[in-house]
């Protein structure tokens, strides 16, 4: 992506640019390890890393020069890189702008930033200029190779919720906690290709399903309760997610069932209003009203949803205060929820796609309500 570095120079009016976000570095780079920094002037391109990462660097982002900062460190580093910036702005009498990620960084590397240039450049005037969402907003639209990873990633959790259905029909009754769900939806994931989750994966039952975020507990499954599983794997660095909520035994009580088909509906609603053109919020607002016009408008307190990408969650969002207009090619979750504390809980939640005249699920998972 070295025209989008090139870009964010000139519509920035920047000498220099540094990102430290790791997504982003991997977006525009190639270049997935946990370590690092990207360098970007001029026609210069830099990753900045440690020893344990060169080899993969260069691998991964074979079109950038990399640099072991060994003890020096990343501000020292950078400063020398910058030696020969700093002699033609000087030249011409110009303030040396670097842009960096205000959003992403810490106060103890800012101040390094601030220390080590003012030190190692004091001959010209230095600005470090916040670039808020610059860089993520690169990231909103997906090209079709990076779609095609999001579905993949999804085809797994489909094929994983397939299996765990399975398996907690099979066990239930002999003794199943929230813990060995969990897990079993992480082997399952694992075994059809998956590099790791997305999040951490949530298996809340009966009460716990009224904590739209619980951890997994050894609580065991019991007749009666809902289920509510929320996860998601990476396939080749790129994130899926997907909430089903099943209920443990053949009888439903009226009210799980007016909840969950309430949440069916409401899911239903927005995904039909679904396409380019369209303001976040508004979609946000047709599975809101439907939530509030059944009585439980104060149990649904999220979003409707997120982008999903390189992270789990990114923008833009299906919420209240998300006024951006749909593009195609973001990819974004649908998933209300209605929760009622200390009783129990619904999401259902499906992964989608905006194309040029509405979009595409890439969830396939039913959604009507399974009952073990």
């Amino acid at each position: 992506m070295k025209e989008q570095l090139a870009q964010l120079l000139e519509k920035n009016n920047l000498q220099v640019i540094i990102i430290t976000d790791g997504y982003n570095i991997r977006h525009l780079s190639g270049y997935r390890g946990h370590t690092g920094m990207l360098v970007a002037y001029g026609d210069a391109r830099y990753i900045l890393t440690d020893s344990r990462y060169t080899e993969q660097v260069e691998i991964e982002a074979p079109s950038f020069s990399c640099i072991d900062v060994g003890r020096e460190g990343y501000s020292k580093t950078i400063a020398g890189l910058l030696q020969k910036q700093k002699a033609s702005v000087s030249a011409g009498g110009l303030t040396l702008r670097i842009g960096f990620e205000n959003k992403e960084i810490s106060y103890a590397q800012y101040q390094a930033f601030i220390d080590t240039f003012a030190k190692e450049l004091s001959e010209v005037q230095v600005e470090l200029v916040p670039l808020d969402d610059a860089v993520n907003a690169y990231r909103e639209v997906k090209t079709e190779d990076e779609i095609a990873k999001l579905a993949r990633a999804e085809q797994i959790g489909d094929d994983a919720f397939t299996e765990i259905v399975k398996f907690i029909r099979d066990n239930w009754e002999n003794g199943l906690t929230e813990q060995r769900v969990a897990l079993q939806l992480e082997y399952e994931m694992r075994l059809r290709g998956a590099e790791g989750t997305s999040f951490d994966t949530i298996a809340a039952s009966g009460k716990n399903s009224s904590l739209p975020h619980a951890m997994p507990q050894p609580k065991l499954l019991a007749d009666g309760d809902f289920l509510t599983m929320d996860f998601g794997c990476m396939y080749e660095g790129y994130c899926s997610d997907m909430t089903r909520t099943i209920h443990i035994g053949k009888k439903v009580d009226p009210e799980q069932k007016k909840v969950y088909e309430t949440v069916l509906q409401a899911q239903l609603a927005a995904l039909a209003v679904v396409k380019p053109g369209m303001v976040c919020s508004d979609v946000d607002k047709c599975a809101r009203d439907i939530i509030a016009d059944a009585g439980y408008g104060d149990y649904f307190g999220h979003g409707l949803g997120h982008s999903v990408g390189l992270f789990i969650h990114e923008e833009p969002r299906f919420s209240m205060k998300c006024d951006a207009v749909l593009k195609p090619g973001i990819v974004i979750t649908v998933e209300p929820g209605i929760y009622l504390p200390g009783r129990f809980g619904v999401r259902i939640e499906d992964m989608i796609v905006i194309t040029e005249d509405g979009y595409r699920n890439l969830a396939a998972s039913p959604k009507e309500l399974i009952c073990v």
